[in-house]
């Protein structure tokens, strides 16, 4: 623009400006319009997805009062990234030409407009498995870029090119109606600018704030009804994921800044209380919950032990325990075994199961310990013990070990042997996560036999009940049609585990060993309450010696398996487990505890008592029978021990307490 066409803008513009009034204002805040229309834009984008999501999710929606005010939230919530995002552009007005501000404000609209087109795309096949927008699982899964992108081109490919070339033609769209708002634009002079940005920075402030107490809005502002899913759609995937980053950050291990805080004398007493102590309490003041554990079922002896953590096999699925008719191999096996009903995983990950079945440690709204730097050596579970004990120890898996972090951890906590898909030659079938499950119990059996009279504890991890549900054909009459469905997998996985025990019982090894087959969490963690406490409901069933035939109806964690598997083993030991051995407990009315982590929700259960624990907000206790909840009045000294148990493993994993002496 020559010196000449801008004296006859600014002319024009003065012209304009003469009238006074309205249109004096108008005039002076011209510089700023673009932004005005980059927040409208976003607006707009958000509203129409979040209607879209409501549409798909309509049952749950109306089934919640006041559900529209989903919609006043959501731009609410909508203002406080929009205001976030302007503060950029406001400094480029500040301090660019016009030549230059009108390209990059159009590129940086048309980025960050695209890739929010693009988060709310893939927030309904997200959301469909989930219950929840993109958070820090959605973040998780970019370090398992091959397996995970094995899986959405399987999957989800039509909804993966959808979603790009939405994204792009949107981003076009954007440019060009950026590009637009700046027809006939100049820049203002300087200290016109400066004023503007003095006044418009804090509206922006303000807005991103959303609040003018000491305390801005946060995502917990969207929590308007007992439904945690109705209550995400009030959210923009954006800010979820935003959100999400920035509590992994802050908050990874330090749950204190979640849920509040408590005294660590207050907060040991409390947790001990659920913790089989003697009377002489914890034996070692440097290492506050380690005590010793006596077998109730001593062997000259001990046992072999084997751990067959099952992918995805919520109690929904298994017939034995109500479910669908999926499981008959394990519905036959729960007859020759100790079958647990009310038994409960900590999290929705396989590392979350990881963590409460071989460690018995209670979950975080972090990340696992199974991933955390402090946790990489010398922090306690089986193995570590077991091999302390003369045991061979062995983690067996179909897919890549490096998948989470598992090797590290395991390889630097007492398990000496690693075995995962380079280890398997002439498998019969591969899939995205790995070889089928077949290979897996076939490898272990040979595993197991090689060891002759050795003792050895392996863990298993299975991968064929895995999206995009992958098994080899002729093993199973399907459930239903077409072939690679979840409830197919999971009938071939049940398939799987009568192929290994109908091999194991022609085995030497067979008869001195324990098996725990349990689940490592469920799938599609569905419901209208704050925690979908029946999604977290998994079946457990041991096997082994000295193990009668029956069903344990109490409630029980996943952090109780390791104490109850030491204590069936026949080995008595100094241990640091939190958990409980279910069957040598020392008061019969001692009541049954579970803990679940859903997101940064942490439910802790006694009995049919449940209290909930939310960021930033009071905790709600409700009544769970019959898989239906039901609000009630808090009691506070339960309150005070389900926030010792929020607390507790932050405590243990920052100072280095959960290990041996």
């Amino acid at each position: 623009m020559t010196q000449q066409s801008i004296c006859s803008t600014e002319k024009k513009y003065a012209v304009a400006c003469s009238t006074g009034g309205v249109k004096e204002v108008l005039c002076f805040f011209a510089p700023v319009w673009p932004l005005v229309a980059f927040y409208l834009m976003g607006i707009l984008t958000f509203f129409i997805f979040r209607a879209l999501l409501c549409l798909s999710n309509l049952e749950s929606l109306l089934a919640v009062e006041k559900w529209y005010l989903v919609f006043p939230i959501g731009i609410r919530m909508d203002t406080m990234l929009l205001c976030y995002a302007l503060a950029i552009p406001l400094i480029c007005m500040l301090v660019l030409p016009s030549r230059v501000l009108k390209w990059v404000l159009a590129v940086y609209c048309a980025v960050f407009l695209a890739m929010a087109v693009f988060l709310e795309i893939a927030t309904f096949p997200f959301m469909a498995e989930f219950n929840t927008r993109p958070d820090r699982l959605f973040i998780e899964h970019f370090g398992n870029f091959n397996e995970v992108f094995g899986m959405v081109l399987k999957g989800y490919i039509i909804e993966l090119l959808c979603g790009l070339l939405a994204m792009v033609l949107f981003g076009a769209l954007v440019v060009v109606l950026t590009l637009r708002t700046f027809k006939g634009y100049s820049s203002a002079q300087f200290l016109k600018r400066l004023v503007l940005f003095v006044v418009c920075m804090p509206l922006i402030f303000l807005g991103a704030r959303s609040s003018v107490s000491h305390r801005g809005a946060n995502i917990s502002t969207a929590a308007f009804s007992s439904s945690h899913m109705v209550n995400q759609l009030g959210l923009n995937s954006t800010y979820s994921l935003g959100d999400a980053w920035r509590t992994m950050q802050k908050h990874e291990t330090n749950p204190s800044r979640v849920y509040g805080k408590m005294p660590v004398a207050e907060l040991l007493e409390r947790v001990q209380k659920y913790m089989p102590f003697s009377d002489t309490g914890p034996e070692n003041s440097s290492i506050p919950l380690l005590h010793t554990q006596t077998s109730g079922f001593p062997n000259q002896k001990p046992y072999n032990l084997v751990i067959i953590l099952e992918e995805s096999l919520g109690a929904e699925y298994v017939g034995c325990l109500g479910g669908l008719p999926l499981t008959p191999h394990l519905d036959r096996l729960s007859k020759e075994g100790l079958l647990l009903t009310n038994l409960y995983s900590t999290g929705t990950r396989t590392v979350r199961g990881i963590e409460a079945t071989v460690c018995g440690f209670l979950p975080t709204p972090g990340s696992s310990i199974v991933k955390l730097g402090f946790s990489q050596q010398d922090f306690f579970n089986l193995a570590d013990l077991l091999q302390r004990r003369g045991y061979a120890t062995e983690f067996i898996y179909g897919g890549d070990s490096q998948f989470d972090n598992m090797r590290s951890f395991f390889l630097g906590n007492g398990f000496q042997q690693v075995y995962d898909l380079k280890t398997f030659s002439e498998p019969e079938f591969e899939g995205t996560w790995g070889v089928s499950d077949e290979d897996l119990f076939i490898k272990s059996n040979d595993i197991f036999k090689s060891h002759n009279d050795a003792p050895f504890f392996a863990l298993l991890l299975s991968t064929s009940n895995h999206d995009p549900f992958e098994f080899p054909d002729g093993r199973i009459d399907l459930y239903e049609q077409p072939k690679m469905t979840r409830h197919n997998a999971m009938k071939y996985a049940d398939y799987s585990i009568g192929l290994f025990f109908d091999m194991a019982k022609k085995e030497r090894y067979y008869k001195n060993t324990v098996f725990l087959i349990i689940a490592d969490h469920s799938t599609r963690l569905r419901g209208q309450a704050l925690v979908p406490i029946h999604k977290f409901h998994i079946p457990g069933l041991i096997i082994g010696p000295k193990i009668k035939p029956g069903i344990y109806e109490k409630v029980a964690s996943q952090i109780d398996m390791p104490p109850t598997l030491l204590d069936l083993i026949g080995i008595s030991a100094r241990t640091p487990f939190i958990g409980r051995p279910l069957l040598n407990l020392p008061e019969d009315n001692m009541p049954g505890r579970a803990v679940m982590q859903y997101g940064l929700t942490h439910a802790f259960m006694v009995d049919d008592q449940v209290i909930i624990q939310r960021p930033n907000m009071e905790p709600v206790q409700v009544v769970y029978k019959n898989g239906t909840m039901t609000q009630t009045v808090v009691d506070p000294e339960l309150a005070k021990d389900a926030l010792a148990h929020a607390l507790l493993p932050g405590y243990l994993y920052r100072n280095k307490l959960y290990r041996l002496p």
